[in-house]
């Protein structure tokens, strides 16, 4: 018999779990007749800035949103710089554009994956504004380290914690490390909608004051236009399923770091951990694993992520190129071997299977997957 597949997320687990909550709360909204922001929307908005610590969230349409968002009402935009890694999601430099400002990359620590803060400091100009230090794969970068410079150099930090929420630094969750942060509410992320969403979160009131009035094209008061803002709401329904989701939140990141840690015991129980790097989890840290990613060596990386699938354990590869390289960011004239960490990393690394509700039986297919690729290679070697 062939063995049931592995999916790389199932977003279905979370909805069967609850579903008369959320078949609930989403009825709610369409009885209410208010499908766009509205007193659903600021309810989540409070219920996540407790979470986070902060003072104020403001939920918008995607993580991209929350990014354009904070950028615009910190007052970044045409002339300025911000400094971003390369080895991330494209939305975090993308934003940056979008604001008329230009990205400038800093590279990786290639052990956390995250932005390397000496590599910030080199990277400073009379133009910087900001820097988007992002806690990729559910780990908080340096922030005490990447806070110094930004004072010293009077720069915003702007968090992405789009993979992040959950996550902490010396004991503070991530949201209130900066300026500001973003958080993505994507149907994969640690607290997933069944769509589009996205939140900033900030404990300064004007800055809050300036988000929500730029995410309804710039009005405070209907109808009148103080800034060139944007269509960025969110919508009732994500709100309230959000809402339902929210509580349970705890649970499921206490299940990921279980999943992480059976990986862990099962990759050195099959003797492949001079094959396959496990991910790293720093000891003043909460890492939250919204993925769990490691590095192959360079040469196995695709062969086995084609194995993989043909097995039919999902995978996939967080990034297969870096920023600076492609083709859209040629105009800021990087180099392939700038930033080699960065490099690296999409050369190696590749996500297994990850999600609250993963089982034991399911990740010990996936490692066993792994270890058959490696003793059938072998076998081929000799």
């Amino acid at each position: 018999m062939t063995p049931d597949p592995v999916p790389l997320c199932d977003i279905n687990a979370q909805y069967r779990a609850l579903k008369t909550e959320i078949d609930a709360a989403v009825l709610r909204v369409i009885g209410s007749g208010q499908a766009i922001l509205g007193p659903e929307v600021a309810a989540f908005e409070g219920e996540a800035a407790a979470y986070c610590g902060a003072d104020y969230a403001v939920g918008c349409g995607s993580g991209t949103d929350a990014l354009v968002l904070a950028l615009h009402a910190l007052g970044v935009g045409p002339g300025d710089e911000v400094i971003v890694p390369p080895f991330t999601f494209f939305a975090t430099a993308s934003s940056v554009c979008r604001v008329g400002a230009r990205p400038v990359f800093a590279d990786i620590d290639p052990v956390t994956f995250n932005i390397d803060p000496a590599q910030i400091a080199a990277k400073v100009t009379g133009r910087t504004r900001a820097v988007i230090p992002v806690h990729l794969f559910g780990q908080c970068c340096d922030m005490d380290a990447i806070r110094l410079t930004a004072a010293d150099h009077g720069l915003y930090v702007v968090e992405d914690a789009a993979q992040s929420l959950g996550a902490e630094y010396r004991g503070t969750r991530c949201g209130t490390l900066g300026e500001v942060a973003c958080f993505s509410f994507y149907p994969t992320k640690n607290l997933g909608t069944l769509g589009d969403a996205g939140m900033v979160t900030t404990n300064d009131p004007g800055v809050a004051k300036t988000l929500r009035a730029l995410r309804v094209h710039g009005s405070e008061v209907k109808y009148y236009h103080k800034y060139l803002g944007y269509n960025m709401r969110l919508d009732a329904v994500h709100a309230a399923m959000l809402r339902v989701k929210l509580p349970h939140v705890a649970g499921w990141l206490t299940r990921r770091q279980e999943a992480a840690g059976r990986y862990d015991a099962l990759i050195e129980a099959q003797h492949l951990s001079g094959f396959v790097q496990r991910p790293v989890a720093r000891p003043d840290r909460r890492h939250v694993f919204n993925q769990y990613v490691v590095r192959v060596p360079a040469a196995h990386r695709d062969p086995l992520v084609q194995h993989l699938k043909a097995s039919g354990v999902g995978v996939e590869v967080y990034y297969p190129l870096a920023l600076h390289q492609q083709e859209c960011f040629q105009y800021l004239d990087y180099r392939t071997g700038d930033f080699p960490a960065s490099e690296e990393a999409t050369r190696t690394v590749l996500a297994l299977p990850m999600f609250p509700e993963i089982t034991a039986a399911q990740q010990e297919r996936v490692v066993s997957v792994c270890s058959g690729y490696l003793r059938q290679r072998l076998r081929t070697a000799a």
